[in-house]
Order: structure tokens, then sequence, then C-alpha cells
């Protein structure tokens, strides 16, 4: 796959009158191919926002290199701009204008007709809100009504910084299903996000941040069980004898609450039920034993430190 986004050797240093500089990326490396969804995570300071300023040109980098698209960014951003859709931080809207006229306003300055104001407006399911004032909006409209500035120029690659951030789960799975429906008409979708249950059901690709460098990459399922050994989880009525009994029989078997976790591939579980029905231990319950992403960036990044 061909890549959208690329970042070498990526610095941000701010300097700062009588205090010692603050790195906010540290030589960042990232490869973030085209087509689908791409999670890029990280705790507050990580460098989320910093990078994607970076990548906008709304701010300048200390070193590294960084190109969107095939073109060399922000020195070239002029030539791949029409491309590029990009929320950054919070979306700015007129309050007091109606969510059409937001969107007539930034396409005028763009060159954008009204037709393709009701294009988008269709795209996010807001063309039957269109005509009432923004400020009457919830936060989920006011969200897809920012993506929709965003598709004005039809872009290939979109940037979302914190699209949910703030949004009930309605909202959130409004936002949700909007990007997985952008990736599939085959759009490059970059999104940073802290909410990480909603990141591991949209994204098919993720990035970890910690300190200013990526600590973790790729498929989210194999981000998922990188250095991990497949297992099961196992519900018996004594847990302690269970995992004895496994323990005896060269199984990796430990007690978690009332559940036994047995590193055993999946395909493999009916010896772990022949060997504990063979001590009359019977299961009342088996299943695989999944890790979620937030232990995943808990591991990685350190529990000290909280998610933007």
């Amino acid at each position: 796959m061909s890549a959208v986004i690329e970042i070498e050797g990526l610095r941000k240093e701010y300097r700062r009158l009588r205090a010692a500089p603050t790195l906010a990326i540290d030589g960042l490396d990232l490869s973030v191919p085209a087509g689908g969804v791409f999670g890029f995570l990280g705790p507050n300071g990580s460098g989320k926002t910093t990078t994607i300023r970076c990548l906008l040109g709304l701010i300048n980098a200390s070193g590294g290199r960084t190109r969107m698209l095939g073109s060399d960014v922000p020195a070239r951003l002029d030539r791949v701009l029409g491309r590029i859709g990009a929320i950054v931080e919070t979306p700015t809207l007129f309050p007091t204008f109606t969510g059409r006229r937001n969107l007539e306003l930034l396409g005028r300055i763009q060159g954008i007709g009204r037709d393709r104001v009701q294009v988008v407006l269709e795209r996010v399911d807001l063309a039957e809100r269109a005509d009432e004032i923004v400020k009457h909006y919830s936060l989920g409209m006011k969200q897809r009504l920012g993506i929709a500035s965003a598709l004005l120029r039809d872009p290939e690659l979109l940037i979302l910084d914190e699209p949910a951030n703030g949004l009930d789960p309605a909202g959130i799975k409004e936002v949700r299903d909007l990007m997985r429906t952008l990736a599939e008409e085959g759009r490059t979708v970059f999104v940073s996000s802290h909410i990480l249950s909603e990141v591991q059901q949209t994204c098919d690709r993720v990035a970890i941040l910690a300190r200013g460098r990526c600590v973790a990459a790729g498929p989210v399922g194999e981000v998922l069980t990188a250095g991990r050994r497949r297992g099961v989880l196992v519900r018996v009525q004594d847990p302690a004898k269970a995992a004895d009994v496994l323990g005896k029989a060269r199984f990796e078997a430990t007690v978690r609450g009332d559940l036994v976790a047995v590193a055993v591939d999946p395909d493999d579980a009916a010896t772990v039920t022949k060997t504990l029905a063979s001590k009359r231990i019977y299961l009342s319950e088996m299943r695989p034993d999944e890790v979620d992403l937030e232990t995943v960036f808990l591991e990685l990044t350190g529990p000290q430190e909280s998610p933007e």
C-alpha cells in the first residue's frame, strides 16, 4: 500500500523565556497507508495535535521530514491542499448562522458552489436540519457539520483531531459510522482520539504515541496481540483447584477473579476441557481471552498518564 502520510524523525521543541525547552515530539517516525481509518492515539501531551499542526503547516517543526500524498509538507502543501480536508480541535462555526450558511461561506472562499454544499449536507445526514441556526445544534450535529466543512473539496485524505470529543454515546456512534462510511468510499481517514473502545471498533490500523515517539503501530489486531500468547478463559466452580490441575498438566494457568486464564490456542481448547473433566471439574463457560486496546494502551504509555 502507498503511504498518504510519511513522517521521518519529526521533532518539535518549544522554547520559552527563562524556562527549559519542552520537547513535544522526539524523533517521530510514522507511515500511514492509503485507505481505511487510521487511529492516532496517545496520552495527554504525547504530541498528537502537535504532529497534526506540523503536517498542516500551522506550526513549524524543529526538525525531520513530513510528506502528504507524495509532496513535502508544509513546503509544498499548496500542491496537495485541495486533496486534503482537516479539522484541528474544535470546528470553527458561526453559531447564529444556519448550518447551510456556514458551509456556503466556507465554500465561497474556496470557490465551491451551493450544489456541493447540498451534497455534503446530505453526506453527513444534516440536510433536513441545514436551515436551523447552529447554536441550536447538538454537539454531535456540530461535529458532523465540521466534518461536512472538511468534505467540501471532496478530499482523498481526511484528518480529524478528536472528532468525538465531548459527545454522548449517540453522537459518538454517529461520528463513528460516518468515518467508516467515508473510508469505505476509498478515502483515508486519519483520526486522533482518546476514546479507546471506539478506536478499536472503528479503525483498521493504529499508532500509539508516548512522550513524542511512536511506541506501537500496525493493524489493530496485530497491536493487540503483539508479544502476547493466545489463550482462553474458563469458568468453573473452584478456580484455584482448576488452575492447580492445569498447572500439573503443564498448562500455563492463572486465576483471574472467578475465571481461570489458560495460555493455549483457542483452537486447542478441547485439551483444556478434557484435562479438567478427567479430574471431574466441569466448565460452565469458555471463551477466548481477548486483550482490549485500553489494556495495551496503558501497558505502552504507563498508567500514570491519562489520554487526551
